[in-house]
């Protein structure tokens, strides 16, 4: 039966993907506003295909310009979040020549940086600044790398510089901050604690391949996806301290989520959608 699946998955999303492609790359060329939400509706596709069930506590922030902070766990971050509002994503530069998964990026119209190349720090935050200024709510994975699902890590802040050219270049009075909590909470309606939280996590020493294999075959997997409250960066505002603010608020959120305490879910959020519940969650073991 899972096998099964997976090969539904890849043959509808290589269809999906087959049909959306050349439109997208038009789009991007002709800078059509529809080249946001073609891939809205391509992670909308592949959520339930994953088997992934998609809980959203809180509202996404309207403002613009505006700057997501994440933690990361897994590829499947990108579907999750991706299929809830129109996004763009930040990631690290091997991405862009991953085999299907760099293709994928790049019509996302994702920004590319070298984490490790301090030296060209403000060049990639002019970079994320300049989508940040035209409109685009831009993900930022501040950890700068992956986790095993159990904890925040520490976030880097040198990115968050892109929020302070921002302010420049679009004349905005602030730009919109909004921590945003991810959290695999449950496989097949049990809770999945912090032993097989990696089942759904993808730390960087865990081989692709057999990862995606192993979490396409479980099938039901459960993500809490917690939007916490906006921080405004304005003129004033200390990118560290902002960054310090945004990690708390990330890790409150989480703890909740892992703890099984989560606020109600706010049915505004969201337009109704198949492939996401919103309710309360039951308190939970972990």
């Amino acid at each position: 039966m899972a096998s099964l699946r997976i090969a539904l998955l890849i043959v509808v999303l290589t269809l999906t993907t087959l049909v959306l492609l050349p439109l997208q790359a038009l789009a991007i060329w002709l800078k059509w506003p529809i080249a946001r939400y073609l891939p809205l509706l391509w992670h909308r596709i592949a959520c339930p295909l994953a088997g992934l069930r998609v809980i959203v506590h809180g509202t996404p922030a309207t403002g613009r310009p505006m700057l997501v902070v994440a933690n990361h766990q897994s590829w499947a971050d990108i579907i999750a979040l991706g299929g809830i509002v129109p996004l763009s994503f930040i990631a690290k530069s091997e991405v862009r020549t991953w085999p299907a998964f760099g293709q994928l990026a790049r019509l996302q119209r994702t920004v590319f940086v070298a984490r490790d190349e301090r030296r060209r720090t403000g060049e990639q935050a002019d970079a994320i600044a300049e989508r940040l200024s035209r409109g685009d709510a831009m993900v930022l994975f501040a950890e700068g790398t992956t986790s095993d699902g159990n904890a925040v890590l520490p976030f880097k802040t040198a990115l968050f510089g892109a929020a302070q050219t921002a302010l420049k270049q679009s004349g905005a009075e602030a730009v919109v901050v909004q921590p945003v909590s991810i959290a695999y909470v449950r496989a097949h309606g049990l809770p999945l604690g912090r032993f097989h939280r990696p089942l759904a996590a993808w730390p960087g020493d865990v081989t692709l391949g057999p990862h995606l294999v192993r979490f396409l075959r479980e099938g039901a997997i459960d993500v809490e996806i917690s939007f916490g409250t906006p921080i405004p960066f304005t003129p004033t505002s200390d990118r560290k301290a902002v960054a310090r603010a945004a990690e708390a608020e990330v890790r409150r959120l989480m703890g909740q989520s892992l703890a099984g305490h989560s606020p109600a879910a706010d049915p505004q959020s969201l337009p109704a959608n198949v492939n996401h519940r919103l309710r309360p969650m039951p308190a939970e073991p972990i």
